[in-house]
């Protein structure tokens, strides 16, 4: 039987350690990365502390805010230079009200951050995003079903065996399509270098 406490519990641990060892590299206080962030100070100190289990959207405002992509932030503390892993190992990122979920399979981050994930979504099921870091590019390919993919307001249908490429720089979602239930694999390319929403300047993400 699969250890889906013991798989919560290590990815709540990794995020702990990496968002400590992130701030601290940059000397960041509390009220620092909060205002990077736009995640509350208690939020950060409850995820710094283990004892919150962070939503899809709080992780990625953290990783933005730090330049780097999720998957950093779920790194075990050992990083070997060939890993496999399986499908019942990847974190569950995000949980529809009917049972879709969306698993972060894997992430590179250097030299741009790459995030691979494997959405599955039920009739009625949506999310809507806000906009990724600067450059962020988004791919999906259909494999089940059909997904509504919102860009700036404006939706597109995309279908078994289509793939759809477009600028997550911007607000954007996703909406199962139908009355099938909808898979489909993502790829998320944001180039390096951290983008600072409060003076809304490009420069060298940190080392």
């Amino acid at each position: 039987m699969t250890d889906t406490g013991g798989r919560v519990s290590a990815v709540t641990s990794a995020v702990a350690r990496q968002v400590r060892e992130l701030r601290a590299a940059r000397g960041w206080s509390f009220d620092e990365l909060a205002g990077r962030s736009g995640v509350s100070k208690g939020m950060l100190v409850q995820i710094e502390g283990a004892r919150t289990n962070p939503s899809i959207g709080t992780l990625c405002r953290v990783a933005d805010a730090f330049g780097v992509n999720i998957a950093r932030l779920l790194e075990p503390a050992e990083e070997k230079a060939v890993r496999v892993t399986t499908a019942d190992e990847a974190p569950v990122l995000w949980r529809g009200a009917h049972g879709g979920t969306a698993q972060l399979l894997s992430g590179i981050g250097e030299p741009d951050l790459v995030e691979l994930w494997d959405w599955r979504m039920r009739p009625g099921e949506e999310l809507r995003s806000a906009d990724h870091a600067h450059g962020t590019r988004e791919v999906l390919y259909v494999l089940d079903g059909a997904v509504t993919v919102t860009v700036d307001g404006a939706d597109h249908e995309v279908r078994a065996g289509q793939t759809v490429e477009f600028h997550a720089d911007r607000e954007h979602g996703y909406r199962a399509a139908g009355d099938e239930p909808v898979r489909l694999v993502m790829v998320v390319v944001t180039p390096s270098g951290e983008w600072d929403r409060r003076t809304r300047s490009r420069g060298p993400r940190p080392s």
